[in-house]
């Protein structure tokens, strides 16, 4: 194998015999290596092979950005997760749940908790998926000498539902992309600007959405009371929170449902850095 691209010491991306990319991990595998050189089989421990090689090209420029040692943990809960559930999740929780996870921990580390809206209905329908999550929180504070809260557990067993596959949910699938397709058009309009849907902001913005659109079809809201965030925000992300206000107008008139102050930081954040490099606002 020859490498394609170096991401660190520890990480490569390169192609398998029959020409399609993979990601591959050893200790010290691509340390003074560059692209060209040849792959040393002795030192790969992991390959990660996706099922498109856009997701491939997803997870490479995630990998950029944040520790091996986070795939690594993913990787690790995904297998128990197949286990568990008799099932293969999709390739695309290896993007989504290292992202989660990575910003999981260095919420942690600057001691920063977010609640779990969802936590209660995520106990008492995803049960499976929720035991996995607190596995999960085991298997982070074993390699990381983290302790997360039974929050993150939620949010984790989230994404484990989103990669399941089995389509015993379809209606409400359907309504929730109607939604997100919706909110979707209403910045695409506000920002003038065709979205990057290959960009990694844009995937993030996508599950935020999911999970957004899952709470409004469940008639669900959430508000801590703190207004601090949501007067910096609209203060500072102005466009972001106009739009906002648009999505909000949506769903009053479409749902009968008004976003609370939480909902407004989030979705201003959200919008703010999935437009920032396309859009020309200061």
């Amino acid at each position: 194998m020859i490498i394609e691209k170096v991401l660190n010491n520890n990480v490569l991306l390169t192609k398998n015999a029959k020409g399609k990319e993979i990601i591959v991990m050893g200790r010290g595998i691509s340390f003074n290596k560059v692209a060209g050189d040849t792959v040393d089989q002795e030192k790969v421990d992991k390959i990660f092979m996706m099922s498109t090689n856009e997701l491939t090209a997803k997870l490479t420029e995630l990998l950029d950005d944040i520790p091996e040692s986070h795939l690594e943990l993913v990787n690790e809960i995904v297998t128990h997760a197949n286990e568990m559930l008799e099932t293969t999740l999709s390739d695309n929780i290896y993007l989504t749940l290292t992202d989660h996870i990575h910003f999981a921990i260095q919420r942690h580390e600057k001691g920063l908790a977010i609640k779990n809206a969802m936590l209660f209905e995520i106990q008492r329908f995803y049960k499976k998926e929720f035991q996995i999550g607190l596995d999960a929180l085991q298997i982070i504070e074993r390699n990381t000498g983290y302790a997360l809260g039974e929050d993150e557990a939620g949010f984790i067993a989230l994404h484990l539902v989103n990669a399941r596959m089995d389509g015993n949910e379809m209606k409400a699938t359907m309504k929730m992309t109607e939604i997100v397709q919706n909110i979707l058009n209403i910045v695409t309009y506000h920002y003038n600007i065709v979205l990057d849907d290959t960009s990694l902001n844009y995937s993030r913005f996508l599950t935020h959405l999911q999970y957004f659109a899952m709470r409004v079809l469940r008639e669900e809201s959430h508000n801590s009371g703190e207004d601090f965030l949501y007067n910096q925000v609209k203060k500072t992300y102005t466009k972001a929170f106009e739009c906002a206000g648009k999505i909000n107008d949506y769903l009053q008139n479409t749902y009968g449902q008004s976003l609370s102050k939480d909902e407004y930081v989030y979705l201003t954040i959200h919008i703010q850095r999935v437009t920032e490099r396309n859009s020309f606002e200061e």
